[in-house]
């Protein structure tokens, strides 16, 4: 069987349709957790996956990025404003927020930087909220396959900072009161397009194909299309969350 098209060309072009959106469940812990809901601000925000979550429970949220291209792509809100800012240089006012958040984006941080500026424009007991989700996870032989190439095959691709995902972030400094989260994970169910699209977002997969290791890839793309089935069947894919979170 034959892909439908090949998606690994596509390059990072599909970021904001086929990123795994966060459950409602993760903005409606961090609003219970903070000393009010005036305003929370997302710092690193992509496409504004989480900071639109945000929007339901805070009275203004402020999602910034240092890509213009992100920013572009992400949904406009009534009480959300969006611009082009790096974690290093917030451009709010001292003591107003109560949350902070960083969501799959704090291993790209100057960290030490990146808290100075937490702690200034934050209100007394804000929360800091570094988030990101783990390895995708199958069942069965599609697992099996799937983690053969995420950690061997595509891995020596991933930049260095990747690690520190992988973990949890379990090993990034985090000089805070630390808050204790619940579990929590992203459940979805994707076609194989879907999930192809997904892997054609990553940097590594850029990184291969820069390398001229196309091949490797369409290997992967060729045995998940055998072990798939009927590609318009939607498998049940998780990620799970992991979360640093604490007060300011």
């Amino acid at each position: 069987m034959n892909l439908p098209r090949n998606w690994f060309d596509q390059g990072g072009q599909a970021y904001a349709r086929f990123r795994p959106e966060y459950p409602s469940g993760l903005a409606e812990y961090l609003a219970s957790i903070v000393p009010d809901t005036r305003l929370a601000v997302d710092v690193g925000c992509g496409n504004g996956q989480l900071t639109g979550q945000l929007a339901a429970h805070f009275s203004s949220v402020v999602g910034l990025d240092p890509s213009a291209d992100q920013v572009a792509h992400a949904t406009a809100r009534d009480n959300v404003r969006y611009c082009c800012a790096p974690a290093e240089a917030l451009p709010l006012a001292d003591g107003s927020a109560s949350l902070i958040t960083a969501a799959q984006a704090a291993h790209w941080f100057d960290l030490p930087v990146f808290y100075a500026e937490a702690r200034r424009v934050a209100r007394p007991g804000a929360v800091l909220a570094l988030v990101s989700y783990g390895v995708l996870q199958f069942g069965g032989e599609l697992d099996t396959r799937f983690q053969q190439f995420y950690r061997e095959e595509i891995g020596p691709y991933w930049p260095a900072e990747r690690q520190l995902v992988d973990s949890g972030y379990s090993t990034l400094e985090f000089p805070f009161e630390p808050i204790a989260t619940p579990a929590m994970t992203i459940r979805l169910e994707w076609s194989l397009d879907e999930f192809l699209g997904y892997t054609a977002t990553w940097s590594a997969v850029r990184q291969a194909r820069e390398a001229g290791r196309a091949d490797l890839l369409q290997g992967f793309a060729n045995d998940l299309t055998h072990l798939w089935g009927d590609p318009e069947r939607r498998q049940p894919i998780t990620w799970p969350i992991n979360m640093r979170v604490g007060r300011l």
